[in-house]
């Protein structure tokens, strides 16, 4: 089982409970996230079906922190 199954659960990601930035536009080009178990789940609002990624909760975490520093400026 990978992470991509284990973090989902059984109804899969579209059972995530799925969140924008808010400032995303509506109708904009943005990414969405949700948290699964030890995970965060990544896909594009605008092709839902084209793939999710997975990040441990861990990795997420200092990518968010680095974003919110400026570290990726």
């Amino acid at each position: 089982m990978n992470a991509y199954t284990s973090g989902a659960g059984k109804g899969g990601v579209e059972s995530l409970a799925w969140r924008t930035s808010s400032y995303s536009q509506p109708r904009g080009n943005c990414v969405e996230w949700a948290p699964g178990a030890g995970s965060a789940f990544v896909r594009d609002s605008k092709d839902r079906a084209g793939g999710t990624l997975v990040f441990s909760e861990r990795s997420w975490s200092s990518f968010v922190s680095a974003i919110r520093t400026g570290a990726l400026s």
